[in-house]
């Protein structure tokens, strides 16, 4: 078993004083739905951090749980029995003090709203004054490079600008956790990099964790600083794999040809098919 990766200098964001509970803690999880046929046992013994600052991905084959995990984080629904905290919180208070933000596969955009007006829609539901409002969706465009587009509506967009757009608008809140669901599931592969090499970008300049879910495994690696794999139904964390990359701090599409990025591709192949080498980056849970 490797030693535990470090998070990268240029993820990790130092928590306030006083403040330095885990983004998310998820003890001994179990999720359970009551259906017509009878009980659905989507997640069981669920046990999961996510340090501040940290990038982390959710893999594993269709229906294993991970959207389930991602909306009891987000308090969209609530476990059957375990304990989850966010930034030492329960769910629903991080929800309530608006500690994350949450982009989705479909950008989830209003038509009749501009850029603008869709980016500050929850400053506005919050009760932010339109001169504050103003000034903080524009620095938004600026982050998202849309600042050309603020007047224009969705329509007027493609695919990977609209997601922009949603990915300004889960940051309106200055949020200190993004939840991300498989959010460039439906785009082209040329827009799918670039809006991946985007994220990495912003989550520099706001020192967010990530809790990301995708399917892809190179997005998977590309992005994160660690990939949980889980098994099918009832999902289980089945591995923890560390990204052990050459050089983890300087992410770019140069990485995509580097050999170390290959080689955690590998890993996390392997273990998805429960087939995993000992030492070289995997952690078992």
């Amino acid at each position: 078993m490797s030693t535990p990766h470090t998070t990268s200098p240029a993820r990790e964001q130092s928590p306030p004083a006083g403040d330095s509970a885990p983004a998310v803690a998820a003890a001994h999880i179990e999720k359970i739905f009551p259906t017509s046929g009878g009980e659905v046992h989507a997640l069981s013994d669920i046990s999961l951090s996510v340090r501040p600052g940290e990038f982390v991905s959710l893999i594993g084959p269709s229906g294993c749980g991970k959207s389930t995990l991602m909306r009891l984080i987000a308090d969209l629904d609530q476990p059957s029995s375990g304990e989850l905290q966010v930034f030492g919180k329960d769910a629903r208070q991080a929800r309530r003090d608006q500690d994350y933000g949450i982009a989705f596969q479909k950008a989830g955009l209003l038509p009749w709203r501009t850029v603008s007006d869709n980016i500050g829609l929850p400053l506005q539901l919050h009760g932010v004054s339109s001169a504050q409002r103003k000034a903080r969706v524009q620095g938004l465009l600026e982050m998202v490079s849309l600042e050309d587009f603020g007047d224009h509506h969705p329509d007027q967009l493609s695919g990977g600008m609209q997601q922009r757009v949603a990915i300004a608008r889960s940051l309106a809140e200055k949020p200190r956790l993004l939840l991300m669901d498989e959010p460039f599931g439906a785009l082209d592969e040329m827009t799918r990099e670039r809006m991946q090499t985007e994220l990495l970008r912003i989550c520099t300049e706001t020192g967010a964790s990530v809790v990301f879910v995708t399917h892809s495994i190179p997005e998977a690696v590309y992005l994160s600083d660690r990939v949980v794999v889980m098994s099918p139904r009832p999902g289980r964390i089945s591995e923890v794999v560390d990204m052990e990359l050459e050089d983890p701090a300087a992410r770019g599409d140069d990485l995509r040809e580097d050999a170390s990025y290959f080689r955690m591709i590998t890993a996390v192949r392997e273990a998805l098919h429960g087939g995993a080498p000992s030492g070289r980056g995997v952690e078992t849970r």
